[in-house]
């Protein structure tokens, strides 16, 4: 199988390093070259886009990758049209941040993965839920990403599906959560504006948003790795 990495943080993210490390496929980077978050399925379709090769260290090995003067989606498309037209799988992430919810709509990590299963080539999205009071552990992300793939590798996927993959940001001692499946929480993000002398400032509370029994947005707020089945 050969596998690509994206994700809407930039090739230079420490997020898709931690993805890269928990892989064990024939894998090539190919990711925006900027920071694209928030971006969705926005694509490049009136100007040039530049492709810069790279080789990024990946543990104990130098990865052959092309940092990509587009979107997330932009990404996947360049991949399948001109750079790796045999690719079997798409995996995006790790986001620095949540996906969870109504998030994927404006998500370009989930978008990646979305614009993947359009072309009938299942995808992971992986994110990385960020409490403010402490740092990101990317080992640990590392290790949990590998045993959801692991494990979501086993598990049946219908076409034109992908999974979106959630995973918490426990406290150092905690133990390594469950995996959970779930359903997408159909509620919308907290939105607040506080007003600045230059206009509204977007103000709001995602860590308060309202948590759906038994939703991807409860699952990961408690404490475990939510994923959910979407379907194109």
């Amino acid at each position: 199988m050969t596998w690509i990495l994206t994700n809407d943080d930039g090739i230079d993210a420490p997020g898709i390093s931690a993805l890269g490390q928990a892989i064990d496929q024939p894998l090539l980077i190919i990711a925006p070259l900027t920071h694209h978050s928030g971006c969705g399925h926005q694509v490049t379709t009136s100007g040039p886009i530049a492709i810069e090769k790279r080789k990024i260290p990946l543990g104990n090995k130098l990865l052959l990758s092309y940092g990509i003067g587009g979107t997330p989606v932009d990404c996947v498309r360049v991949a399948l049209q001109h750079l790796c037209p045999t690719l079997t799988w798409v995996l995006s992430g790790i986001n620095e941040g949540g996906n969870l919810g109504s998030d994927i709509y404006v998500s370009g990590t989930v978008a990646a993965v979305r614009e993947a299963a359009l072309h009938e080539i299942p995808g992971i999205a992986i994110s990385q839920y960020h409490r403010r009071d402490r740092p990101i552990d990317w080992s640990r992300s590392t290790r949990w990403a590998q045993q959801v793939i692991e494990y979501l590798l086993k598990q049946p996927l219908p076409n034109q599906a992908f999974w979106n993959v959630n995973l918490p940001h426990l406290s150092p001692e905690a133990a390594d959560p469950a995996i959970i499946h779930c359903p997408l929480s159909r509620k919308p993000l907290p939105v607040a504006y506080r007003q600045e002398a230059a206009g509204l400032v977007y103000s709001g509370n995602y860590h308060g948003r309202e948590h759906e029994p038994g939703s991807d947005v409860d699952i990961c707020f408690q404490g475990n790795i939510a994923v959910t089945q979407m379907q194109v």
